[in-house]
């Protein structure tokens, strides 16, 4: 029994010793940006019921007559300030990782990022950081495939969908969702198991779509072709 209270004693000693550690200030205030991050996009989540999407405008501080004015401005406006927020840590810190500020929180600086347009400025950054295990490899491996499809290359693992508008053969506007070109398509899966997720690619397709989503592979040459007819 003594024992027993001994190695519960010492786990729950290097539990508060390890909470000590973290940078409690750096914590709450990346909190707070994943929660504006994170809750102005919630605002237009297609299932939130309008009782909820009031009370997080109110949460938010949010003027509903702003938000209804502005709509997705707002959404930058906010981006571009947590970006600003984000390089002034990093430039402290380095990357606010799980060492620093603990779990979720190192999601933090993740998320800002990956809605910014500096994706290829950091990605050396997050990469480091998935190496040493601040952030899951999963992480890295998202924003690699977002970078690669902003630079309109192919991915890696299979993680990015697009929405573009285009016509169909009797000319009529229609907004389709695909999932952007893979490198190596028959292996992707594989890639995806060794980088941590448990999901084929099909099946996160179905994630992001919806489960009446055909996955159909595109070729780069068929998403390009796709985004300039768009933008014609």
């Amino acid at each position: 029994m003594r024992k027993i209270f001994l190695l519960l004693f010492g786990i729950s000693t290097l539990l508060v010793n390890a909470q000590q550690k973290l940078n409690q200030a750096l914590k709450k205030e990346l909190d707070e940006i994943m929660k504006v991050d994170q809750g102005y996009r919630m605002l237009f989540d297609s299932e939130i019921t309008p009782e909820k999407r009031d009370q997080l405008l109110k949460d938010l501080n949010i003027d509903a007559e702003e938000f209804k004015k502005k709509s997705w401005q707002l959404v930058a406006e906010h981006d571009s300030l947590n970006m600003k927020k984000i390089e002034n840590i990093i430039s402290q810190y380095g990357y606010p990782g799980k060492t620093l500020v603990g779990e979720p929180t190192n999601q933090a600086a993740w998320y800002v990022i990956q809605h910014s347009k500096k994706i290829g400025k950091y990605l050396p950054l997050i990469k480091d950081a998935g190496k040493k295990k601040e952030i899951p490899f999963t992480w890295v491996a998202i924003m690699e495939d977002r970078y690669l499809m902003y630079e309109n290359k192919e991915q890696i693992y299979g993680t990015q969908g697009k929405g573009e508008m285009t016509k169909d053969k009797d000319g009529k506007e229609v907004f389709i969702n695909f999932i952007w070109p893979v490198k190596d398509l028959k292996n992707v899966d594989k890639r995806r198991k060794e980088a941590g997720f448990t999901s084929t690619v099909e099946e996160n397709a179905k994630k992001m779509f919806g489960n009446d989503f055909k996955y159909e592979p595109y070729t780069l040459k068929q998403a390009l072709e796709l985004r300039n007819k768009t933008s014609k």
